[in-house]
């Protein structure tokens, strides 16, 4: 009983670190990642504006990110906003009327389009928002910044 008990402790503690997830987005046209916490580190790639990034560290001015694809680098701090955007990784992606795959198909989306993300729906959803103005649920399998 206390093995279950400490077992469903630890699950619990893993499902609310994963769910703690903090993402935010590219606030500028461009950034630069480094592979350093400094302008002076190696400038490893360019980052467009609205992409989502998931923080992993932070140190004065600097945070290091990891993107979509799971590369890790540093950028200024100063460059990211605390609005939550997700990205398509899927080759297409639908937003559908509803929060299910037989809703009707509201926009098709490619390949590492950023989308805002309005709020989670029903398990495996997501309602999100295209800058076009399309709004409605996503397949979670589909996007990445949750």
């Amino acid at each position: 009983m206390l093995r279950r008990t400490l077992l469903a402790l630890s699950l619990a503690g893993v499902a609310g670190l994963t769910a703690a997830s903090d993402y935010r987005v590219v606030d500028v046209p461009v950034a630069i990642l480094y592979d350093a916490p400094s302008q002076k580190g190696q400038k490893l790639y360019l980052i467009r504006a609205q992409t989502p990034v998931e923080v992993v560290v932070r140190l004065e001015g600097w945070v290091k990110v990891r993107d979509a694809e799971g590369s890790l680098a540093w950028i200024e701090s100063a460059n990211l906003a605390e609005k939550r955007n997700l990205v398509v990784i899927a080759p297409k992606a639908e937003i559908r009327q509803a929060d299910n795959a037989e809703a009707p198909v509201v926009a098709e989306l490619d390949k590492w389009v950023a989308i805002e993300l309005l709020a989670t729906a029903a398990p495996g959803w997501a309602r999100v928002k295209h800058r076009d103005g399309a709004t409605g649920f996503v397949s979670i399998t589909q996007v990445w910044g949750l």
